[in-house]
């Protein structure tokens, strides 16, 4: 899935969502649109560098004239934002990139859609003991994702490197391992839990590991990764999402502005420029 979502700039995030309390109530309004949204902007988010900029921007929120209060809500994994959103616990998720939030919504049936890019945080390979991708040994495991859009990312990734070479005419916009048409030094893929993919350096020859999961580690992808992703037109941008109908919800609105702001992007650089890219 290699489609680049070009998304209105009032509208941004990047937040991993989940239920822990009530949901911000919608109450009439008297014109017959299903009323005004109000109360906080409940907010998922990853523990971590999305944590923080969330936090961020619920600061620049308490100081600014708009009225927006956001409560921001940490999930450890990336399997529960989602759903959580779709059953009304969270006004917005800013976790995940496009391609994950399609899979998502076509495996559950769900119509969460995406209202803003945030940034990118590039993927990488890491090793505890080899700083090249070359001196990997013949036969060397390999740990990646196991979610689909994620695993076919870390793919593309050791293509891109001249590690493995895909199918070209594999069916699917997603590939799978079993989409590796020449693996000339016989590597061995370990598919793991995202969160679990740090620890898996204790064992694995290799870990390709998502950014958020490496920052909790102590990793950046340019300091550690031994094979980067490039963010040129990356598919793989962080988006603000919501439910299919909130698109208009002005608190929503609010938030991104303040997201996309220059004050949130100086956090975002000064903090994370190691291991995040704003694409505004």
């Amino acid at each position: 899935m290699h489609r680049h979502f070009v998304l209105p700039a009032v509208l941004i995030a990047t937040l991993a969502a989940g239920a822990c309390g009530a949901p911000s109530e919608r109450a009439s309004d008297g014109d017959g649109d299903g009323g005004a949204y109000t109360g906080p902007l409940r907010v998922g988010v990853t523990a971590g560098d999305g944590g923080d900029i969330a936090r961020n921007v619920a600061d620049l929120a308490e100081k600014s004239d708009t009225g927006l209060e956001v409560e921001v809500v940490e999930f450890s994994d990336y399997n529960v934002p989602n759903t959580a959103l779709a059953d009304g616990d969270l006004d917005a998720n800013a976790f995940q990139h496009a391609p994950f939030l399609e899979e998502f919504n076509e495996a559950s049936g769900t119509g969460i859609v995406p209202v803003a890019e945030t940034y990118l945080a590039p993927l990488a390979l890491y090793s505890d003991t080899v700083d090249d991708p070359a001196d990997l040994p013949d036969g060397a495991t390999i740990a990646i994702p196991n979610d689909v859009t994620n695993g076919s990312r870390s793919l593309l990734l050791l293509q891109e490197g001249g590690l493995v070479t895909l199918d070209p005419d594999a069916e699917g916009e997603n590939h799978t391992v079993a989409d590796i048409q020449d693996n000339p030094r016989d590597f061995a893929f370990e598919e793991i839990d995202a969160a679990l993919l740090p620890r898996s350096l204790e064992d694995a020859d290799a870990s390709i590991i998502n950014g958020g999961f490496a920052a909790e580690a102590g990793l950046t992808p340019r300091a550690d990764g031994i094979l980067v992703e490039d963010a040129a037109d990356s598919p793989y941008v962080n988006i603000v999402a919501v439910d299919s109908g909130d698109e208009d919800d002005p608190r929503v609105a609010q938030y991104v502005e303040l997201m996309r702001s220059p004050e949130s992007k100086a956090f975002i650089e000064e903090n994370f420029g190691e291991t995040l890219i704003p694409v505004f």
